[in-house]
């Protein structure tokens, strides 16, 4: 992936991956809305922390599953803030290092918009060339939260149609 791609394409556009055996788009349509806790990568977290925003769209991505693949909508409704279970030691993400004085981990809450008919496979998206820059899409990319473009935002939302 090309460098400038990394550093510029904060469109508050975004890609949230998550295994639907964990939280799937189903789970999000019951709730409504959800906290988006249990990020525990810096780059992810600066990208929640620092460019995301109330109404910012997002694509619901389900990682791990079979096939992965672009499951629907939904939309931050609550900008950055603390990720308290990164304070409970008995809570799966507790993080020693991090506490209420000196929070290292933030959350956002997002919610349902939308749930596509069928997930939109990876193979599906990687056959499309206008989302060839998915970051998703890129060997190694692990980031459980991606920027993306409007135009690749709006391809996968027609896909999903």
């Amino acid at each position: 992936m090309d460098t400038a791609r990394q550093s510029i394409c904060i469109t508050g556009y975004w890609l949230m991956k998550c295994e639907p055996s964990v939280y799937s788009i189903s789970d999000l349509e019951a709730d409504t809305t959800t906290s988006w806790e249990g990020v525990r990568n810096y780059q992810a977290r600066n990208f929640m922390r620092d460019h995301m925003h109330v109404n910012d769209p997002v694509i619901f991505y389900h990682s791990n599953a079979k096939p992965p693949g672009a499951a629907g909508l939904a939309r931050v409704c609550k900008r950055a803030y603390p990720d308290h279970f990164s304070w409970d030691a008995n809570h799966q993400y507790f993080d020693p290092k991090s506490s209420p004085e000196n929070p290292r981990w933030c959350m956002v809450d997002v919610v349902f918009e939308k749930k596509f008919k069928t997930v939109v496979p990876i193979h599906t998206l990687r056959a499309h060339p206008e989302l060839q820059n998915l970051m998703i899409l890129q060997t190694g990319s692990r980031l459980s939260i991606t920027p993306i473009t409007v135009h690749e935002y709006t391809v996968i939302q027609q896909l999903g149609q």
